[in-house]
């Protein structure tokens, strides 16, 4: 699954990649390990406006929930949705045909496992540049406090033979756009044949990915501190 991510480039870069305004720019800072179990605020792009970058809660908080202890429980199961399902269950069914949008990063963290040990590993597109994660997102208005919270899950889908090799126990990754591809999630007519075919594995050919320092596997961490990303190697892992 993708909990941890990273967007460390600063936000002109996220502006010009995708074409986008980014308004909130004085509540962005860049970060090299933003972990979904601290409810990070993270770029997004949604259908609602794609001509601008918003910051959005990690955890899905669907609409309908009705208080705000509920919402403090379900966010937990919202950090990820996988395509198989995503249809079908009731937290994401709403999103995924009407609520669509786009997580900004410019890579990810997962975790190979090797005689009974986890390695992080760190994996971004060959070009270093930020990119789009599949996303769904929901407007949540809490009836304790009058407050309105968006908030966003990230859809994965089956890993390729890159990510297979890295996340070997549940063989999962976050569904990754090309390009092209972005300005078509967002697109309000697409109908749910047209939606799945999107949700494929990347091309791991424009993919790569080094180990990493271990203490990133700590729950919640969160880091802006660049060293995070320094290639850690391991003697005892067998290279990919």
């Amino acid at each position: 699954m993708c909990y941890y991510s990273s967007i460390a480039v600063g936000f002109k870069i996220i502006e010009t990649r995708f074409g986008v305004r980014f308004l909130q720019t004085e509540s962005f800072k860049p970060v090299y390990s933003a972990s979904a179990f601290t409810v990070p605020q993270m770029p997004v792009i949604t259908d609602e406006d794609p001509e601008q970058v918003t910051l959005l809660q990690w955890g899905l908080i669907p609409s309908w929930v009705k208080d705000t202890e509920a919402a403090l429980h379900i966010k937990q199961y919202g950090l990820n949705a996988r395509c198989e399902t995503i249809f079908e269950k009731p937290m994401f069914r709403h999103s995924i045909l009407s609520k669509r949008c786009l997580a900004v990063v410019d890579g990810f963290f997962e975790w190979r496992h090797f005689n009974n040990k986890r390695y992080p590993y760190y994996i971004r597109l060959n070009d270093h540049q930020p990119f789009a994660l599949a996303s769904i997102w929901d407007r949540w208005h809490s009836h304790d406090n009058n407050e309105v919270i968006s908030t966003f899950s990230i859809v994965t889908t089956s890993a390729n033979p890159l990510m297979a090799q890295i996340h070997n126990t549940k063989q999962r990754m976050p569904v990754i756009f090309k390009r092209e591809d972005d300005r078509r999630w967002l697109g309000s007519l697409l109908q749910i044949p047209e939606i799945d075919s999107l949700l494929k594995p990347y091309d791991p050919s424009e993919m790569e990915a080094y180990t990493v320092d271990k203490a990133i596997a700590k729950l919640g961490f969160n880091t802006t501190h660049q060293e995070i990303l320094e290639r850690k190697d391991y003697s005892e892992l067998p290279s990919l």
